[in-house]
């Protein structure tokens, strides 16, 4: 098994021989001597080659070893007089992997904007922006599964194509197979969530999360929206809602604590180039009980607020990112929990208050993002399940399978979703969530 670059630069040892292979990310020539830049993608990390010409084949090679170009560099780690290197490599040989045009290949030494890298999505992984959000992505997808195994909750898989509409919304892509349009039997969409067979797998495993791909057809080109993205849900019975806030911070809390700990030169990086407010805003959530407030609360703090909204704020209307980032980056400073939203404005499944007005529903804003988590108790009582379904215009046949969980030993439960590319967003600082997923579908988008 080969080294990666990060093993020989950390615990490589002076004096002994390695096989380095990377991508040339740079190149400067000297009187007989080339020092070439490697990076392989483990790490922000490279390995400066000491590549001289008494190496067999230097003259022959050098034309070809341009940035991008791919090699294998057998030789000595040895101390190295740069600045801010430990080591590097004394090659005594070479060889040339795979050739990169100097005049065609994209990626050369100097500032690229997204955009333009959003059009090369196949080799823009290469760059040390987009190397350090995708090991960002690694990092807190481990991260998650290891939270929720720790913590009692079996992984599940649960289905792509389906046949129920979760949110009610309708804005779902049809599946038809190319041979015939009735494959199923009956209408199928990909799903818009995993939340309600991960509440029937919870019924009878007790704790579960669900970590998959979902598909929203909203004709919406911001950038805080997907057509594709993936989701975390975790469903726990027994579960209230305050249960549900308390696993929603912590969760959020190790998702932060495993980037600083596994991840430091890249949020270096990343806090650097990127957002300079990125290191103080993940410090300032990993480090704070989050603020608990109801939604009738927030909305009068910020009609209080003296701030003129693009959006109005008044009671019974949905929060917008404007109000949200005011409420944690100016008026708690810190990360909000809010509870009980209006029920005409959250889904049919979340638990009816007593109120008769409000919903056992939570939503987590962070700062720099706004909403990060959307959550709720579930309503198990089967006849104020019944009575919403139908009140919002749907049918209780389509459901039929959903309610029998609660006309057979409902208990009261919970869970949440997290958008895992707003999460990832708000622990690079990127500030387009089409640079935050490797190939990005969107309206318009589905290249790669």
């Amino acid at each position: 098994m080969r080294k990666l670059l990060k093993d020989i630069l950390d615990k490589g040892q002076v004096g002994e021989e390695y096989v380095a292979k990377g991508w040339v990310r740079s190149r400067r020539d000297s009187k007989g001597l080339s020092f070439l830049v490697l990076g392989d993608g483990s790490s922000m990390q490279t390995l400066q080659v000491v590549l001289g010409a008494e190496v067999p084949g230097y003259d022959a090679l050098l034309p070809d070893l341009g940035t991008g170009a791919s090699v294998a560099v057998t030789g000595e780690l040895v101390e190295s007089p740069g600045k801010g290197q430990r080591v590097e490599l004394k090659a005594h040989a070479i060889e040339l992997l795979g050739k990169a045009d100097p005049e065609t290949y994209p990626l050369q030494k100097k500032g690229h904007s997204h955009e333009f890298l959003r059009t090369i999505a196949h080799l823009r992984p290469r760059t040390n922006l987009f190397g350090a959000v995708f090991r960002i992505r690694d990092t807190l997808a481990q991260a998650t599964h290891r939270f929720f195994s720790d913590n009692g909750f079996r992984y599940v898989h649960t289905p792509i194509i389906t046949a129920s509409d979760c949110e009610g919304a309708g804005e779902m892509f049809e599946v038809r197979a190319t041979s015939k349009d009735d494959f199923f039997g009956r209408p199928a969409m990909l799903t818009v969530s995993g939340q309600l067979n991960g509440e029937a797998m919870a019924y009878g495993l007790g704790q579960i999360y669900t970590f998959g791909p979902t598909f929203r057809a909203e004709n919406s080109n911001t950038s805080r929206h997907l057509s594709e993205f993936w989701m975390i849900e975790p469903e726990a019975a027994f579960y209230d809602i305050v249960d549900d806030q308390d696993l929603a911070e912590a969760y959020l809390k190790a998702l932060i604590e495993s980037v600083f700990r596994e991840n430091p030169d890249d949020l270096e990086f990343l806090g650097k180039f990127v957002d300079k407010t990125l290191i103080g805003n993940l410090e300032m959530t990993r480090d704070n009980r989050f603020e608990r407030v109801s939604y009738t609360e927030a909305v009068e703090i910020l009609q209080k607020s003296g701030k003129k909204w693009e959006f109005p704020v008044s009671w019974g209307t949905d929060l917008q990112s404007e109000h949200e980032r005011f409420l944690t980056e100016e008026h708690f400073k810190k990360p909000v929990m809010l509870t009980a939203y209006p029920k005409e404005i959250k889904a049919f499944y979340m638990f009816q208050n007593d109120d008769g007005k409000t919903v056992g529903a939570m939503d987590v804003l962070v700062p720099g993002i706004g909403e990060i988590i959307g959550g709720s108790q579930r309503e198990h009582r089967l006849d104020r399940l019944e009575a919403r379904l139908v009140a919002d215009g749907m049918h209780l046949e389509d459901y039929a399978w959903y309610l029998d969980l609660n006309r057979y030993g409902a208990v009261p439960h919970a869970g949440f979703g997290l958008g895992f590319e707003r999460a990832v967003m708000f622990c690079t600082g990127m500030s387009n969530i089409r640079d935050v997923i490797p190939f990005p579908r969107s309206p318009g988008q589905a290249h790669f």
